[in-house]
């Protein structure tokens, strides 16, 4: 790694260039814009910090396995017509319990750090008013939706103060665990991380007739790193990402959840803004059947999962095969992350078959898109083919309707200028397919649906999509957010 000093954005500020590799801190002072909705302008001041003042005394989290996992309520609509479910949330900030016994300052949807569950339905809408309470303006963006783009989030379309957005969600697409999360750029890493995500959870036809788990043993289950201070409170800024020190599940820190001798649908989600977790459940078969645009062509087996940021992977777990009484413990490569206790016999009648949702036959492409991520050399700055995110610029023009394949080339490899650098790839409005990893098949688990993927240094991977839905404007990144409000986003346009 460079120990010289470089210049990092417009605004000019100064860090090292080992910064670049690890969480980055941009702050900005967005205007706020004159009418919820409409396009607000970043200002030119972008401070980087590394905070290692921050890290001294951090919080110890909980002892392991003292705190109940608890599972996010599910929002109530507050009306329903004909093909529409009608939802408003408040986006403000809330005191909240993290850490036992102590209170947190949170940014949050409705007041709850892990957002209220929006459960919806294949090809039945959804409505939903967003009210912004908070002291500065902020957005939502539906990750992994399939929506027109006055409803997707821009990170340029922010939600004044006081302002309310109404946003519409068509859900013409198969079930699927998706998740909201704030998008407001050079904040999205800061906002994501006090707490501005949720689950959104649609429902698909062909799901009800699988006999999948259902009901109380559908369980969805947030996973993300923090860091905490003396007090309590957040702390975002750390000299490395490994150095968050508290692992969370569902909001709280490695947590213990009451099961039955049943089978369990698992929905796992990575929010975190830069952790990569590595999950084992001690040796215990881990059925993946979906991942992010939802079910499989058919289950396949883990002992191990790997899960990026944005991220997710749905697992059925069979806790029928253990005594009552049995404790399976979730790890990552850092540690615990939760257990289950396994504390009574029912009668379960799910099951997993054998099939769960046949590939469909994939269009001939149009064209084939180059797509590098990697720090900018004469930037200094995170890029995707040398550009930082400039809204005034269209980076790739597509008819609607047109399928294209992406190559993903990460090139930040380990002999480069800055070493190493993970980046993971997010695509706004639809899902893809992963077509290979350097030439070889996709790994396991990525035979389905996705739109989020992980590329590691110096991997190249092709991945096929099909652009049809609305025109406008949409943003494609990556989604280690620390990476992203540092530059590296660009956009698309979907044109008639």
């Amino acid at each position: 790694m460079l120990n010289r000093r470089v210049l990092l954005g417009a605004g000019g500020a100064v860090a090292t260039a080992a910064a670049l590799a690890w969480p980055i801190r941009v702050a900005t002072r967005p205007e706020v814009p004159a009418a919820a909705g409409g396009h607000a302008h970043t200002g030119s001041e972008h401070i980087l910090r590394m905070g290692k003042a921050a890290m001294a005394a951090p919080r110890q989290a909980a002892e392991p396995f003292t705190v109940r996992m608890p599972v996010p309520q599910v929002a109530r609509p507050v009306r329903r017509t004909s093909d529409t479910d009608v939802y408003e949330l408040d986006l403000r900030p809330a005191q909240v319990e993290i850490l036992p016994g102590t209170t947190t300052a949170a940014l949050t949807y409705d007041g709850t750090f892990v957002g209220p569950t929006i459960k919806a339905k294949e090809n039945r809408k959804v409505q939903v008013t967003y009210v912004n309470r908070l002291d500065k303006p902020a957005n939502v963006h539906l990750h992994g939706g399939h929506v027109p783009p006055e409803s997707d989030g821009y990170p340029m379309d922010l939600i004044g103060i006081g302002s309310a957005h109404t946003v519409e969600y068509p859900n013409r697409q198969a079930g699927a665990t998706l998740w909201y999360h704030d998008h407001t750029h050079h904040q999205e890493a800061e906002h994501v991380y006090r707490g501005m995500h949720g689950f959104y959870l649609i429902e698909g036809a062909e799901e009800r007739a699988l006999g999948l788990p259902t009901g109380r043993h559908d369980v969805p289950i947030m996973l993300r790193d923090a860091h905490f201070d003396a007090a309590g409170g957040l702390i975002l800024d750390v000299e490395h990402p490994e150095a968050r020190s508290t692992l969370l599940a569902n909001g709280r820190p490695l947590p213990y959840f009451p099961v039955d001798a049943a089978k369990y649908r698992l929905r796992l989600l990575n929010s975190s803004i830069h952790k990569i977790f590595q999950l084992d459940l001690g040796g215990v078969e881990m059925l993946q059947i979906a991942s992010d645009g939802g079910l499989l062509p058919e289950p396949v087996p883990r002992t191990s999962l790997t899960l990026a940021p944005a991220e997710r992977a749905e697992i059925v777990v069979d806790f029928a095969r253990h005594p009552i009484g049995s404790k399976l413990v979730l790890s990552d490569t850092k540690g615990p992350v939760m257990r289950f206790d396994i504390t009574r016999r029912v009668f379960d009648t799910a099951r997993v078959p054998g099939t769960l949702r046949p590939p469909a036959a994939l269009p001939a492409p149009a064209t084939t898109r180059r797509i590098k991520l990697g720090v900018a050399p004469s930037k200094m700055a995170y890029a995707i083919n040398d550009l930082t995110w400039d809204e005034n610029r269209v980076d790739a023009r597509i008819p609607n309707g047109t399928s294209e394949i992406w190559e993903i080339y990460n090139a930040d490899t380990v002999d480069s200028e800055f070493g190493g650098i993970d980046h993971t790839f997010h695509l706004h409005l639809v899902q893809f397919r992963v077509l290979d990893r350097d030439g070889r098949p996709p790994l396991p688990g990525e035979s389905g649906w996705k739109d989020t993927v992980l590329v590691r240094p110096g991997e190249r991977i092709r991945i096929q999509a099909t652009f049809t839905g609305w025109p406008g404007r949409y943003v494609y990144h990556c989604h280690m957010q620390e990476h992203n409000v540092a530059g590296m986003m660009a956009q698309l346009e979907i044109v008639p």
